[in-house]
């Protein structure tokens, strides 16, 4: 699966690429990462980027030129959908990640080399109405609440989707009784318990250390949230 992120700011993701299981699964070739940086598309002087808003008001605007050549640019190397970070878009959850997973996983189109997704990160006050309008698909929110960019969200993306991708998991077993998945009817996992037995005074429930399955998956069914 392949990612592009659109930002002016790529160097945030460095680390992020460089650690655990996104790492690895680069390494393997199971997905792709990106990074694109929409000033090189600015042909404004020193690639400006951002102007006031028309109306006034607070802040700076990206601008949509820079952003859509980027996109035209990208979109010739992934088919994908355009999301656009943005605290009005669509909530994503587990649903709506496997919901875009399926979408996104699909065979590659004539000329794209793999399905996959670009992810649009804004900054300032946000983008030019317009670039919504002409070349974005969706918009989409992690949450209720508001962030400096859209890089955060992005990696939130990234990561959700690709734990959906065969093989970036070490154990592809982990992925199905997990929190909201479909195996626990979309509740809360139940609590986890490992080494040692007794921790400064709380016990591992009996159960889990008895080895009947049945009571076990009985116990675990029990502690759903």
């Amino acid at each position: 699966m392949r990612f592009d992120i659109l930002t002016i700011f790529p160097n945030i993701f460095d680390s992020y690429l460089e650690e655990s299981i996104i790492k690895r699964a680069i390494q393997a070739e199971k997905i792709e990462i990106h990074v694109h940086d929409i000033r090189t598309f600015s042909k404004e002087r020193h690639h400006k980027v951002d102007a006031p808003p028309f109306g006034g008001g607070p802040g700076m605007l990206m601008m949509a030129q820079p952003i859509y050549d980027c996109i035209r640019a990208v979109k010739k190397l992934n088919k994908g959908p355009v999301l656009y970070m943005s605290p009005r878009g669509t909530m994503l959850t587990q649903a709506k990640a496997e919901k875009l997973y399926k979408q996104c996983s699909k065979p590659a189109k004539k000329g794209a080399k793999k399905a996959g997704i670009i992810l649009l990160c804004g900054r300032y006050e946000g983008i030019d109405q317009r670039v919504i309008d002409l070349a974005v698909d969706e918009e989409l929110s992690i949450g209720k609440y508001v962030l400096t960019g859209g890089e955060l969200p992005a990696m939130v993306v990234m990561d959700v989707l690709s734990r959906f991708v065969p093989g970036v998991l070490g154990e592809e077993a982990s992925m199905e009784e997990e929190s909201f998945s479909k195996a626990l009817k979309g509740k809360k996992e139940y609590p986890h318990f490992t080494q040692p037995r007794v921790f400064k005074g709380e016990s591992v429930p009996d159960v889990l250390l008895s080895g009947h399955h049945a009571k076990i998956k009985q116990w675990r069914q029990d502690h759903l949230q």
